[in-house]
């Protein structure tokens, strides 16, 4: 029997920019819904359409296209995702996207620290305030302790310092903890982060951060006279104030993703995975397992600083009931830990799946906010039940849950990490 004719190399890309538009669409419709009911037909309509492609082959067949050309298919999803702005006629649905991002980019952050290292960490959160209150202490604003005002660049890279700062300071002690040690400790972090901002009010500590007021009214960036709280008008399109932070949002997306799969797949990534499948192993070896868990610490601390640089802007306030463990509202610690396995762990695209779900059901949804947590926790029972590995999983994590005794599933779309991992479960 004959094998099935290859498609000529532009009919595959142009199958790859095709399943992006429709993306595009299915993922702007979803947010653009206009009533509760209508979001939970598109939901149950897309799960099942979802399934049937993965039951026809066709997705495993998508797969495969963009591994075959994973730069054409970075760019596409990228370009993608810069045309949601461009659909909008309001800012209404514009802020959940800018959220969904912010999420996103912290999930993937976290990633790196759970996904690549395997360090469980349960108060990662609170770098994300770490870096939102120091941009919103340096913006200018009269309710800020300090009479300075940073351009945003400064703000960034003063945020991500100190957020950076913070994860060597409370790595260096801890990381020599294993497991259930490791993620009590974390958790008493983010919680000491909480109740340390909100009593720095100048009455039970140094005035600082105005105690559980927060920081408000911080005004909008202005990047080289763009102003991001104005509407612009950008090749015949208007774009909104959230438009704005969306583009910016997005870029530092394109960053986290390129420091991911970058680390992922260098020699400190195949360390990670190393440490992460047997720490003991890995030390034996020759890896100094402290040091390689200190940098994956420290470099997911410093990911998250970013994305609260921009998030304290949009929000135009920061206070501390922002930055709990676990909560109604995402992102918090419990949300994003559960975004990385819910996504797939070690990968990219799982992450940001899974955050996307996250954060926009329970903003589609707002009518069943006493049954939220519920819901949540048996979506997290099911899913470990039926798909242990994650939405989108890479081989090794397929082969781990499921045993197939093959190589035969194909690679994460954009991980760009599998070679890594099978180095270093070599």
């Amino acid at each position: 029997r004959d094998s099935p004719k290859e498609l000529p190399s532009w009919a595959e890309i142009l199958i790859i920019v095709a399943a992006f538009g429709i993306g595009l669409f299915v993922v702007t419709y979803g947010i653009d819904t206009a009533y509760p009911e209508l979001f939970i037909g598109y939901l149950i309509i897309t799960g099942f359409a979802v399934t049937a492609l993965f039951k026809a082959g066709l997705m495993a067949r998508l797969s495969a296209l963009t591994t075959k050309y994973r730069s054409i298919a970075v760019a596409a999803a990228f370009v993608a995702a810069a045309v949601f702005p461009f659909t909008q006629n309001t800012d209404q649905y514009t802020l959940i996207a800018v959220n969904i991002l912010i999420f996103a980019t912290v999930a993937l952050g976290l990633n790196i620290v759970v996904g690549l290292a395997g360090l469980l960490d349960l108060g990662y959160v609170a770098f994300l305030g770490v870096g939102a209150y120091t941009a919103a202490l340096v913006s200018g604003t009269t309710a800020s302790a300090f009479d300075v005002q940073f351009p945003f660049w400064a703000s960034v890279l003063l945020g991500a310092a100190v957020s950076l700062v913070f994860g060597v300071v409370i790595g260096a002690p801890t990381l020599r903890l294993r497991g259930d040690y490791l993620a009590i400790v974390t958790l008493g972090f983010g919680e000491i982060f909480r109740i340390a901002v909100g009593n720095l009010d100048g009455v039970s500590g140094p005035q600082i951060t105005n105690g559980p007021n927060g920081v408000p009214n911080i005004p909008d960036l202005n990047f080289f006279g763009y102003d991001f709280g104005e509407s612009h008008t950008i090749l015949g399109f208007e774009l909104g104030a959230y438009a704005n932070y969306y583009l910016l949002m997005l870029l530092a997306m394109i960053l986290v993703v390129l420091v991911f799969s970058r680390a992922g797949s260098s020699r400190i990534g195949r360390a990670w995975v190393a440490i992460r499948e047997d720490e003991t192993a890995a030390t034996a070896m020759g890896i100094n397992g402290f040091r390689v868990k200190l940098i994956a610490f420290a470099l997911g601390a410093t990911l998250a600083g970013i994305a609260g640089t921009v998030q304290a802007h949009v929000q135009s306030t920061v206070v501390p009931e922002m930055y709990v463990f676990a909560g109604p509202v995402p992102p918090n610690s419990a949300f994003l830990l559960a975004a990385v396995i819910l996504g797939g762990m070690g990968t990219i695209s799982g992450p940001l799946i899974g955050a996307a779900l996250l954060y926009m059901i329970p903003a589609k949804l707002q009518f069943l906010s006493d049954y939220q947590l519920l819901g949540f926790g048996l979506a997290l029972i099911l899913l470990m039940r039926f798909r242990p590995e994650g939405l989108i999983a890479n081989r090794r994590a397929k082969l781990e849950y499921h045993d197939t005794g093959q190589l035969d599933v194909p690679d994460e779309t954009l991980a760009g990490t599998t070679s890594g991992t099978t180095k270093a479960g070599a």
